[in-house]
């Protein structure tokens, strides 16, 4: 199916708000050393830049889609971007490492809007396998964002220094709000719209996080993308010290990643309404499986080095892009009144790990490449058990 000009539009402007998050990881990445050195800090200060920024974020998506449910979707992305490109000047002017981790966690606080609100959007406006076909496209033109940031990130370092990224991210922030206010319509009915009562919240967030089905497949989606988020948050050790690469040797990693990604989403989108969501997931999760062995063998058996190194990470990412518009729009269907609220937990569930990637996973693997493969294989096992649960459990489709 082609889509519609409109279509295309709403489906580019979604993918580039849901980028906000991984375009403030990715852009800074090849920096870390340049930021060491001019703020006097150490190597874990620095990583700690990425926790706080991830801690915040999956604190704060918790209340993205709640406000969302109560305000509207184009409010609360209004809202998110300008604060993001505040925070981003803020991080721009950082004198410490303090100030730098104060901005990261404002911009952590808004990053995520985007994401969360974006898969709101999707849903009210679709269902089915539509809905499949536009989160999948969001998702393909999401993916170039890792392969991107790094190299802006690279070349703006280059240009003027580090600072000038987060001045780039400003200018990324604020545009966006623009582009939000002048594009963007207003997906959610007044007639919908949900209270934020303490109590009425509390009840929400217990009937989404208390139900089995929604657990499990939420669980699902977060250890599968943390088989590839541990590269990422190890990047600068994988890619500049075990594959002895320069600072634009990043491309080396992302490219792949991205790519394998983009032809996952591709397949995703191609199969909607012909494959089951369930034969969508069963059949990424074989690429992820193989894509974990393979990515061991080549880590035990030849040394660090490109392409064989990453290639795995690619086929990977391939698997995983295969099967997130189907998991996302299975645990988003449990709850359609409360779509806004379920998103929010959703994504709560896998940034909570990802935090924990960030901060204590990555730097526990990241000493060579046979315990980077180890833990990709332990998450993606992990998922695969999880998956297995939730198609036994014979749970019901909505709540």
């Amino acid at each position: 199916m082609t889509p519609s000009p409109i279509s295309a539009r709403l489906a580019t402007l979604l993918a580039a708000l849901a980028a906000i998050g991984p375009f403030a990881v990715d852009t800074y990445l090849p920096a870390f050393p340049h930021i060491r050195a001019e703020l006097g800090a150490s190597q874990i200060e620095v990583q700690q830049t990425l926790t706080v920024f991830m801690a915040m974020l999956a604190l704060m998506v918790l209340w993205h889609g709640a406000l969302a449910d109560r305000f509207g979707r184009r409010r609360v992305l209004l809202a998110a971007t300008a604060v993001f490109a505040l925070a981003s000047l803020a991080c721009a002017l950082a004198p410490t490492i303090e100030w730098l981790w104060a901005g990261r966690a404002l911009q952590g606080m808004s990053g995520g809007a985007g994401m969360v609100v974006g898969r709101a959007v999707i849903r009210d406006l679709h269902d089915g396998a539509q809905a499949q076909r536009l989160m999948a496209r969001v998702m393909m033109i999401f993916g170039l964002a890792p392969a991107v940031a790094p190299l802006l990130g690279a070349a703006l370092l280059a240009l003027a220094g580090w600072r000038a990224i987060f001045l780039f991210l400003a200018a990324f922030g604020a545009g966006l709000a623009w582009l939000t206010w002048r594009y963007l319509p207003e997906t959610l009915d007044p007639g919908a719209r949900q209270a934020l009562h303490p109590a009425s919240l509390l009840r929400g967030y217990a009937s989404v996080l208390g139900h089995p089905a929604f657990l499990l497949l939420a669980v699902v989606a977060a250890v599968n993308f943390n088989g590839f988020f541990i590269y990422l948050m190890s990047a600068p050790v994988f890619v500049l010290e075990h594959l002895q690469l320069s600072e634009t040797g990043f491309a080396w990693l992302f490219v792949p990643s991205v790519g394998g990604m983009m032809i996952g989403s591709m397949l995703s989108e191609r199969m909607a309404g012909s494959w089951s969501p369930r034969r969508t997931i069963g059949v990424g999760f074989a690429v992820m499986v193989g894509a974990a062995v393979l990515n061991l063998g080549v880590a035990v058996l030849l040394p660090p080095g490109v392409p064989q190194s990453v290639l795995p990470v690619g086929l990977f990412t391939l698997g995983l892009a295969l099967v997130s518009p189907s998991l996302s729009l299975l645990a988003l269907d449990l709850f359609p009144a409360r779509r806004g609220l379920a998103s929010s937990c959703q994504a709560f569930l896998q940034l909570g790990l990802n935090a924990f990637t960030a901060g204590v996973l990555a730097p526990l693997l990241w000493g060579s490449t046979v315990s980077l493969a180890v833990g990709m294989g332990v998450f993606v096992a992990f998922g695969l058990l999880a998956f297995a649960l939730w198609l036994r459990g014979g749970f019901p489709a909505r709540r």
